[in-house]
């Protein structure tokens, strides 16, 4: 029997020479495809993602990560098993959703932070969606309910930091980073943070302008690969829907569904899901059950991703010894544990939303290009604030775990 990439080297040509031919076929289908994929690129996910991508890549020009290399060490390797510059990743990733983590982790890679596992454990839980998306778009946007977006933030960014802690296992017999940050001097950690970060920018040796356009290249050449992939997505989504590829998926799912106590109406849902995270969302929001259910499910492909997120992250690993495949168990762990937290949570948040109110920001239905940027911006400075918070527990609760059981003697 011919091994499995012998069989790869025939097959992925043969799918190619289909799609062509489909797109030959339906060519005012793919068209409008496209041109979909284009808006959605250049009115969401431009504005989103590029600001975030410019800046996290000046921060690393500056040496930030050594900052909070050296701020975060206590808590990111007992907690996750990966260096204190995790930190910072985890920070920007859930701050500015998927792909950046993936993105500064490779980075770290390429400057040799961290190793091949850590890498692989951080782009595991570091690539979550926005506060903008999840609240905005997907509470408001698609299910009309902000009183909803409490439940998929918990539910989401909860599953991602359990993911990270079992995904401290993946790789456990290997060694720690295989770059040490240090200081010449002892003291308060604070005051060596930033010696830290002091002492990598010096060593970095570039000017700020050149950081800043070096910064702005590197960003336009990542942000044209996204939306190159979120057309062809969405080109070959539309496709598959015209030709009733995909009913043969939503028949297993209707017979599949019901063996695990979940309505069959959620299979769309599932399917859409698989291959585009937005569509997937938009389908969980319209879905003729309960709310719980349809909650859940939306938690799920947002967690998940879509194909197309994984396409994204999958071009960026290439360029690394990273490997895919911890990556896709991740996001398949997260998508579970997400949806299972929204059945976990719903009651007691359901029960006591009016004592939530206060913490989440006033939003409105995103309509227009401009709404969406300036909810953005209001969101983002929240969405950093509140993370920094979580960070600032867990480094509590690493205290509290080392009182435990390992007091002093």
């Amino acid at each position: 029997m011919l091994p499995i990439k012998r069989y790869i080297v025939y097959i992925i040509p043969l799918i190619s020479l289909t799609f062509i031919l489909l797109i030959i076929v339906y060519p005012t289908i793919s068209f409008n495809a496209a041109i979909r994929g284009i808006t959605i690129w250049w009115d969401v996910l431009f504005p989103a993602l590029f600001p975030f991508l410019v800046v996290s890549e000046i921060l690393l020009g500056i040496g930030i990560v050594h900052f909070f290399g050296t701020l975060l060490d206590p808590i990111m390797r007992p907690l996750f098993r990966v260096p204190g510059i995790g930190g910072f990743v985890m920070t920007m990733g859930f701050a500015s959703g998927y792909p950046v983590g993936a993105r500064l982790t490779s980075k770290l890679w390429e400057q040799k932070l961290i190793n091949q596992v850590e890498g692989e454990r951080l782009v595991a839980f570091t690539s979550t969606s926005d506060p903008i998306f999840l609240i905005g778009a997907v509470s408001v946007g698609f299910f009309h309910d902000v009183n909803l977006a409490l439940i998929l933030a918990i539910s989401h960014y909860g599953a991602g930091i359990i993911v990270g802690l079992l995904m401290r296992f993946h790789g456990k017999n290997t060694t720690n980073t295989i770059f040490q940050i240090k200081t010449e001097q002892r003291g308060f950690i604070l005051f060596r943070a930033f010696q830290s970060m002091h002492k990598a920018r010096l060593e970095d040796g570039r000017t700020l302008g050149i950081i800043i356009s070096e910064a702005v290249e590197a960003s336009i050449k990542l942000i044209f690969v996204i939306g190159g992939l979120v057309v062809f997505f969405s080109v070959i989504l539309e496709i598959l829907t015209k030709i009733n590829f995909l009913d043969l998926f939503y028949f297993i799912f209707q017979y599949f569904l019901p063996l695990l106590g979940l309505p069959i109406e959620l299979s769309q849902v599932i399917i859409n899901g698989t291959f585009e995270v937005t569509l997937g969302a938009k389908s969980a929001g319209e879905a003729n059950t309960s709310l719980i259910a349809k909650t859940a499910a939306a938690a799920f492909v947002v967690s998940w991703s879509g194909l197309s997120v994984h396409a994204q992250i999958a071009s960026i690993l290439h360029f690394t010894n990273l490997r895919y495949t911890p990556f896709f168990i991740a996001r398949l762990l997260h998508g579970l544990i997400a949806a299972g937290l929204v059945y976990l949570i719903w009651d007691p948040i359901q029960s006591y939303q009016s004592s939530f109110s206060f913490i989440l920001p006033a939003v409105s239905e995103v309509k227009t290009k401009s709404e969406y940027i300036s909810s953005f911006l209001s969101f983002s400075l929240w969405s950093i604030s509140f993370l920094f918070v979580c960070i600032f527990l867990l480094y509590f609760i690493y205290l509290l775990f080392k009182v435990l059981f390992h007091p002093k003697k």
